[in-house]
């Protein structure tokens, strides 16, 4: 098992980038349970208070996410309207929003290693949040976002289209839902609609974990995810494939 300073050369060698600004790549990889609210005078005593704290999730990878999303964003419809010129911004947009989702973002995440690489409180860590989707994905937004202050778009372009390839190619139709795909095969033999049931949810208010059932035809799929939304969807894809159907992955 490697350790976290070799999780994280693993991750830089993976975007074939060597970072001019390593506090990039630290920060990108520091989730906010991993940076302390310190309490104490302010410096300088700035604005002549005392006892002032710093921001929630300053220093950590928050705002990088912020800048990675809109990178994200802008390079994977530069590619989809390159790679599907005769469709329109309906079916643009469905592909779109399936590319840049968190489950196909925590997917990437965890190929490339990443997961191993975040810098998490102990007690969070406790908690099982290192392997929650949303951890992930967050982690693999602010990563593009440190990359593209650190060299620029086409770094980051580099990295998209090699990371995202096999996910634009994969279907020649729009991306639909795991809970699309259940309802049509389920109303396509006449049989009624699925039941879906939050069964639990736990977890910090920051990273819960919501745990839902569904079920349909004597069957029940069960689905775990950082919010209610995936996890039915991650619940449909488990009962889809109990039901013998072939669901993709949000």
């Amino acid at each position: 098992m490697m350790t976290r300073d070799e999780a994280v050369r693993h991750v830089e060698a993976k975007l074939e980038h060597h970072f001019s600004d390593p506090a990039l790549l630290h920060e990108a990889l520091t989730h906010r349970s991993a940076v302390p609210r310190r309490q104490g005078r302010s410096r300088g005593n700035q604005r002549g208070r005392q006892g002032a704290k710093t921001p929630r999730g300053q220093g950590s990878n928050e705002r990088l996410e912020f800048v990675g999303d809109r990178v994200l964003g802008l390079l994977m419809a530069e590619w989809l309207f390159e790679r599907y010129p005769e469709e329109q911004e309906g079916a643009l947009g469905a592909r779109h929003a399936h590319l840049v989702s968190r489950p196909v973002l925590a997917r990437i995440a965890e190929g490339i290693g990443l997961s191993g690489a975040i810098q998490i409180a102990q007690h969070e860590e406790s908690a099982g949040i290192r392997v929650l989707a949303s951890v992930m994905a967050d982690a693999m937004e602010a990563l593009l976002g440190a990359l593209y202050l650190d060299a620029g778009l086409d770094p980051a372009r580099h990295v998209v289209r090699r990371f995202w390839d096999r996910d634009i190619e994969r279907s020649g139709q729009p991306h639909k839902e795991p809970k699309t795909l259940l309802q049509e095969f389920l109303l396509g033999r006449g049989e009624a609609l699925p039941h879906y049931e939050l069964t639990s949810a736990e977890g910090p208010s920051h990273a819960p974990v919501f745990c839902v059932e569904v079920r349909a035809l004597g069957k029940t799929g069960l689905g775990r995810a950082g919010s209610k939304r995936l996890a039915e969807s991650a619940a449909a894809t488990d009962l889809l494939k109990k039901i013998g159907q072939e669901a993709e992955r949000a």
